[in-house]
């Protein structure tokens, strides 16, 4: 596999552990496969020195006029970041998702994406402290309660500890599960959280208590929502063949692994149906239907009637 460059654009003020907890997975990656497997650069509108939550900071390299290099772009915001930014940074991000780079946020790196207008049918988070206002400023964003989401080519999460999790996943997704679980344990991470997991408190024990190849699984079912894996591309990132994978789930979870992805996927959709007020025909893609017809019988399947009548249920629910 080829290497992938990946820049972290950071901001003034930006929190120093969330993006240690990002960068540091990538860099032990690199050391424990003896390859480069990911390039990293620090960016900055300006270059020069970025200073971070604590008074220390990298030192960057000024935003390329050519973003078409990169693999994937990871906004870090410091400060207020509901607050109005720089139009030179909107139109470098802009230009950067029209040459085909994936984008990522992390703690309320989101908002400026939203800001920027590219975050659009794209689900995301961002840290617990600035969702109200989040919410109050964009109702209709498709904001979730996750530490982090992965939607297509948006990765997104709630910073903190949280970019730990978020990169497990992107490497379990780019090299397999084995070897995202050797990189945990070299950070001694042995609380390995699905995209799910809460913001805040505990939360129940989740697939805690599954194998960890199927639970390996289902934390790729849940980051690839909108762009479902065949059960072959599950088992080979899981380290299984698709027999020891099928055996796993009808055992654990009562079901084929087919059945779980499809029921999974058809539970984000729901959500999208209740808080959104997105066409169906926009929310079929979103949960990996290639069709609307398609969703709409699988949804009827699963929950009793089809996503219009979901719809008015909860519009009603709202009224009451």
């Amino acid at each position: 596999m080829s290497q992938k460059r990946i820049a972290f654009l950071l901001l003034d003020g930006f929190a120093l552990l969330s993006t240690a907890a990002a960068m540091e997975p990538l860099r032990a990656a690199n050391h424990l496969s003896g390859a480069g497997l990911y390039d990293l650069l620090v960016l900055s509108p300006e270059g020069g020195r970025v200073a971070a939550s604590l008074g220390n900071g990298f030192d960057a390299a000024p935003l390329p006029a050519d973003p078409s290099d990169l693999d994937m772009v990871f906004v870090v915001a410091g400060g207020d970041h509901l607050a109005p930014r720089d139009p030179r940074l909107t139109d470098w991000l802009r230009r950067a998702d029209r040459a085909g780079v994936a984008l990522g946020g992390i703690s309320g790196g989101a908002a400026l994406l939203w800001r920027a207008g590219l975050m659009e049918g794209r689900r995301f988070t961002l840290h617990w402290h600035y969702r109200e206002a989040m919410r109050a400023e964009a109702p209709n964003a498709l904001l979730e309660q996750r530490i982090y989401v992965i939607d297509r080519d948006r990765y997104t999460c709630a910073g903190g500890t949280a970019p730990l999790d978020m990169m497990h996943a992107i490497i379990a997704r780019d090299h397999g599960a084995p070897f995202a679980r050797r990189i945990a344990d070299w950070f001694i991470q042995t609380d390995l959280r699905p995209s799910d997991a809460p913001q805040m408190g505990r939360g129940g024990p989740g697939h805690a208590a599954l194998p960890a190849p199927l639970r390996a699984a289902l934390e790729l079912m849940e980051t690839h929502v909108a762009d479902p894996l065949d059960v072959g591309q599950l088992a080979a990132l899981a380290g299984l063949s698709e027999r020891q994978l099928q055996r796993l789930s009808g055992q654990h979870l009562g079901a084929p692994l087919a059945e779980v992805y499809r029921n999974l996927r058809l539970d984000v959709a729901r959500e999208l149906v209740r808080r959104s007020a997105l066409p169906m025909g926009e929310i079929a893609p979103m949960a990996g239907f290639a069709t609307q017809a398609h969703f709409s019988d699988a949804f009827r399947r699963r929950f009793g009637h089809n996503p219009r009548a979901e719809r008015q249920n909860a519009t009603a629910e709202g009224r009451a």
